[in-house]
């Protein structure tokens, strides 16, 4: 009697999955590039990155497309397209255009973690001036001293919505500049309490909702000691 051979279904990757793909496929190939385009450059053609990641990782071509979209519209990879020309069989000149994918600073960043490199979001302002005491968190934010926790927490918050199954993208994006703006204001000496306690509101709601619970809860008593100050 012959056995038959049971399949195993491929498990379907989710889309923050495959974008990670994508990032570390370039991000790799920036590391060893020998040029900036060509076979071993660190930018690649679409039709290259296709056929390497359908051969590595069993990607398919409209998984690739719609999450390098992201990528691309999030800062993370850019399109650096390069333009040549044709001649048609009438002695006509057609004029065409070929995208090359590459990661930018943000992509490296995201990967391989924030650089000392990374221009200072107040370069060219004196900061001792103010008498604040400025610091840069591990994920790049830079926040008042006395707001560490608080800038910490939140950071963790960020990379648990980034990560959430229970959220769609649209959801996370506007999550994400929520966060982002309560950071912002971890800059100012005086952050706007208003602003913070609106934007907290929100973001609370929404991390319950997506089970969240726990992220959000490790934020909570920052936020509150920072609304009571007078």
């Amino acid at each position: 009697m012959a056995r038959t051979t049971k399949k195993t279904a491929t498990p379907v990757l989710q889309n923050d999955e495959v974008r990670e793909i994508i990032l570390r496929y370039l991000y790799n190939r920036n590391e060893n590039a020998t040029s900036r385009r060509g076979k071993a450059g660190a930018a690649v053609k679409i039709s290259d990155m296709r056929k390497d990641l359908k051969a590595s990782r069993g990607l398919s071509a409209e998984k690739i497309h719609s999450n390098l979209t992201y990528l691309e519209s999030m800062g993370w990879v850019e399109d650096k397209p390069v333009a040549k020309s044709f001649a048609t069989g009438r002695g006509g000149v057609v004029p065409a255009e070929t995208s090359y994918y590459i990661i930018t600073a943000a992509g490296i960043d995201r990967i391989g973690g924030p650089s000392a490199f990374k221009r200072d979001r107040f370069e060219g302002i004196k900061i001792e001036a103010t008498g604040q005491n400025i610091i840069t968190l591990g994920d790049g934010n830079q926040v008042d001293a006395r707001f560490e926790n608080l800038g910490k927490s939140l950071a963790e918050l960020r990379r648990a919505i980034t990560g959430s199954e229970n959220l769609d993208d649209t959801q996370k994006r506007d999550l994400v500049v929520d966060v982002d703006t309560v950071q912002t204001q971890l800059a100012r000496p005086t952050p706007d309490q208003t602003i913070v306690e609106r934007l907290w509101e929100g973001i609370s709601r929404a991390a319950s909702v997506a089970g969240l619970t726990e992220a959000a809860a490790q934020v909570a008593p920052w936020i509150h000691k920072l609304l009571s100050q007078s």
